[in-house]
């Protein structure tokens, strides 16, 4: 059974930086497109960044181009998200999903709460 697990959130300055990790178990990892996506309350989850299957190919949401950094670690199968130079405006939970490309099911990990405030 495939299991997704976050782990690296807190709290961080502005300016700050902070990496999530995100641990996957129980599948083929190649084949699975891995997404982060954040809340924060009384908003609609969103999309963040994404990896697809192998890593060739990343996509970020444009407020955090050229600030986060998705990365995928095959031999341990994890996916990291890099935060750089950060604000308050990226405090939120943020999720780990991950979406099998054959079968189309997904899967969420349960969040990690990341606060940005001096």
């Amino acid at each position: 059974q495939v299991q997704v697990v976050e782990s690296g959130g807190g709290l961080v300055q502005p300016g700050g930086s902070l990496r999530l990790s995100c641990k996957f178990s129980g599948g083929t990892f190649a084949r699975y497109v891995m997404r982060w996506y954040r809340q924060t309350s009384g908003k609609e989850r969103e999309l963040v960044a994404a990896s697809t299957d192998g890593g060739g190919s990343t996509i970020y949401l444009d407020s955090v181009k050229g600030r986060f950094i998705i990365s995928r670690e095959h031999a341990k199968n994890m996916v990291y998200l890099q935060m750089n130079s950060l604000t308050p405006d990226d405090t939120a939970v943020y999720y780990c999903h991950a979406y099998d490309l054959w079968d189309k099911n997904t899967y969420w990990g349960q969040g990690t709460q990341v606060i940005v405030s001096s």
